[in-house]
């Protein structure tokens, strides 16, 4: 999941793009607007390019790629996380700073141009793994050579910790996942679970975990 505290989420369900625009839908904004803290760290040292953001949401992270010289595509499932991306993109975007292409896309459907990204970024992107595997499979095929491919998820140690997460283990990968379905040809540059702390929905401090990969394809 995108969204950091769901606590309602009992039974699995079809995360599709009704599931997703309602959710957007309960509340004005889900994101405090700023970036993934992983895609900050794993990023800022990378020459810009063009990006594409799969699972963008509301835009935080294709915002900011842009403003730092990315041309970026952002790409959801949610047509109302789209249109609110734009907003706070016409909202917040500096002068000389290239718009972000936002499109709208259902991921067990679509499938990105091959070799034409010199990143790409997918957070939190939480699919049972007959509709993950194939995603991602694409998304490393939609990387140029020499380009970066980085997926960052919610670690499945989260599972026990006090997030609230669900408890259903074929939505979680770990970063030797990515690894291992990517094969030849890639130079695997982090493989990590990664601690963080995050805010429960009392304000307390949770200790969690983001499951990390990021590699280069080989040119």
């Amino acid at each position: 999941m995108h969204a950091h505290h769901h606590h309602h989420e009992h039974e699995p369900r079809a995360f599709d793009e009704a599931f997703w625009n309602a959710r957007y839908g309960e509340k004005t904004r889900i994101w405090s607007g700023r970036p993934n803290p992983q895609l900050v760290a794993e990023t800022g040292g990378l020459t810009p390019g063009t990006a594409l953001d799969v699972g963008c949401g509301e835009g935080a992270d294709a915002l900011w790629l842009a403003e730092r010289g990315w041309d970026v595509t952002g790409v959801d499932i949610s047509t109302v996380a789209l249109a609110r991306a734009a907003e706070h993109e016409q909202q917040q975007r500096k002068p000389g700073t290239r718009p972000v292409r936002w499109e709208h896309h259902d991921f067990t459907q679509w499938q990105p141009p091959a070799q034409a990204f010199d990143l790409v970024t997918a957070q939190y992107m939480h699919l049972p793994t007959v509709q993950r595997e194939p995603l991602f499979r694409n998304l490393a095929e939609a990387v140029a050579p020499g380009g970066t491919l980085l997926i960052v998820g919610h670690d499945p140690s989260d599972m026990q910790s006090e997030a609230a997460r669900p408890n259903l283990p074929d939505l979680y990968f770990t970063g030797k996942d990515i690894a291992d379905m990517l094969g030849e040809g890639w130079e695997h540059a982090v493989i990590e679970s990664r601690p963080r702390e995050t805010s429960g929905p009392d304000g307390a401090t949770l200790a969690v975990a983001d499951a990390i990969y990021r590699g280069r394809r080989r040119s």
